[in-house]
């Protein structure tokens, strides 16, 4: 799959359904981050594109949010706060149309654990690659023991990044995709560290 190629995607559904965002958008969107990821953890469903489609837009949702857009080049606080609940939303929906409730749980989880984090006012950037490297390859391939019970800690306040990334690389190392978890942590970095438009 070509890098970006999810993310230019998401830039035609932006252009063509977002009206009131669509004005913002940068004239070539950034590489695909989790994407990648995602559809290799979904290879065996039906349609591992739209997996990774969901992934990026609930991911910018983040970032228009939380740090830097990869998709909209703006500084307008507000319209960066209806872009990011759009994208959450566009996501969601998506997923929905899928009936993947249990994916749709994953995302709810994330997205939560995600806000906590960053209100927090914590910048453990090894601790969020851990949860959105799990989320991505519970989305993709549906939740297993061992992520349940890294989320349940995290929920608790106990998430552990070293735990969360090494449970990434075991359920990786299970299902051979190991190379493409290790692109798209370090991707997720290079993207959460990125400090917000002002």
């Amino acid at each position: 799959m070509l890098s970006g190629h999810t993310m230019a995607r998401l830039r035609e559904i932006v252009s063509a359904e977002g009206e009131a965002i669509a004005p913002a958008l940068c004239d070539t969107p950034a590489d695909d981050t989790l994407g990648p990821l995602v559809q290799a953890a979904a290879a065996n469903r039906t349609d591992p594109f739209e997996y990774a489609l969901v992934v990026e837009s609930v991911l910018e949702g983040y970032l228009l949010h939380c740090g830097r857009s990869r998709l909209l080049d703006t500084t307008d606080q507000d319209l960066r706060l209806l872009a990011g609940d759009y994208m959450y939303a566009l996501g969601l929906s998506r997923l929905a149309r899928l009936g993947d409730l249990p994916a749709v749980r994953v995302l709810a989880d994330l997205i939560t654990l995600s806000a906590r984090q960053r209100a927090a006012g914590t910048d453990d950037h090894d601790l969020l690659a851990g949860l959105w490297g799990l989320s991505a390859l519970a989305v993709g391939a549906g939740p297993w023991g061992r992520y349940e019970q890294a989320i349940a800690a995290a929920r608790e306040g106990r998430g552990d990044s070293a735990e969360l990334l090494a449970e990434v690389s075991r359920r990786t190392a299970e299902t051979g995709i190991e190379l493409e978890a290790q692109h798209a942590l370090i991707a997720f970095r290079g993207v959460a560290s990125d400090e917000p438009q002002t």
